[in-house]
């Protein structure tokens, strides 16, 4: 019998409250016990691979930024994934009887909340942790806290937190963990073509893309980066691209460091976005939309629960 069969066998007649607690208790034992800190190394080594490949530029200029802010998120949203898409749906049978026996669904998926944002938290914290020893340079200010760090922990926590959430919200309306892991690849679809970086969106996609987290959370990661004030090396990476051409490559050489320095940031001054402006108000939008994603999809994950009792097997 295990830690889930036996839990409330304990206080059957535990209130809310008390019945977060106890399975709480039990989510931390698995984590210790079961080995569910995997999720942590697994966080380390995505985080050094997007460090890796994007640790150059990003924070130095507008298209480094603007790719990085992407890598960011898409990393986010893997971790926060991977951490609960399975979750409810292994223990569907037991949380069944328990819920007959008195199981309160408010309190199992509350003690769900709470320890994945623990496990969010670590997660964060080891990914800003490696992009500082992978040598990506960070901002100092920040908007909120007035530091660029917490700031950006916020952010990344954020977005990882309402991608948790959604997961748990699909382990609990599916019914196996085969139908989330056939479900998880096609949300991570989603999140990257509707993000609006890697693919440019116009009309309906447009409007589409406003119930992603990763257009709030590029959004989010750009405020904070000051994508604004960043130089562009647009004009200047496409003149180094046709220097085959006898004619660009002399203009090249005529315009000297000091003038390509001024190319950039003349041609940043046309690719501003209004929406990455380096505002409080920003950025606090960004953070309550994606707050807001996390409250809607644990009431939908809730409400979709306290239907267990119908299932047919």
């Amino acid at each position: 019998m295990n830690i889930t069969e036996t839990i409330f066998d304990k206080n059957r007649h535990a209130g809310r409250l008390g019945q977060t607690r106890i399975y709480l208790g039990k989510l931390f034992r698995i984590f210790i016990h079961e080995k569910d800190w995997k999720v942590l190394p697994m966080s380390a080594l995505i985080a050094f691979m997007v460090a890796y490949v994007v640790g150059k530029n990003m924070f130095i200029n507008m298209e480094g930024t603007k790719l990085g802010s992407l890598a960011f998120v898409c990393c986010c949203i893997w971790n926060g994934f991977f951490n609960s898409i399975q979750s409810v749906c292994r223990e569907r049978a037991i949380i069944k009887r328990e819920h007959r026996a008195g199981l309160h669904i408010t309190s199992y998926i509350a003690a769900h909340m709470i320890y994945q944002a623990f496990l969010c938290i670590l997660q964060v914290m080891i990914t800003l942790a490696v992009y500082w020893f992978a040598g990506m340079i960070f901002p100092t200010e920040g908007l909120v806290t007035g530091s660029f760090v917490p700031d950006m922990m916020i952010t990344l926590f954020l977005i990882t937190y309402a991608s948790d959430m959604m997961a748990l919200m699909v382990s609990c309306i599916v019914r196996t963990t085969t139908s989330a892991m056939t479900v998880m690849p096609f949300l991570l679809i989603v999140q990257l073509v509707f993000a609006g970086v890697a693919f440019p969106l116009h009309g309906i996609p447009e409007k589409l893309s406003n119930a992603t987290i990763s257009k709030w959370g590029i959004y989010a990661v750009c405020t904070e980066s000051n994508y604004n004030a960043l130089p562009s090396t647009l004009v200047i990476r496409e003149l180094q691209m046709m220097q085959s051409i006898p004619a660009v490559k002399e203009l090249y050489d005529v315009l000297g460091d000091e003038n390509r320095e001024l190319l950039e940031e003349y041609t940043a001054q046309y690719l501003q976005i209004e929406d990455y402006d380096y505002r409080v108000n920003n950025i606090l939008r960004e953070w309550a939309v994606l707050a807001a994603f996390a409250a809607l999809y644990v009431l939908i994950g809730v409400v979709s629960l306290e239907f267990v009792d119908y299932d047919k097997r």
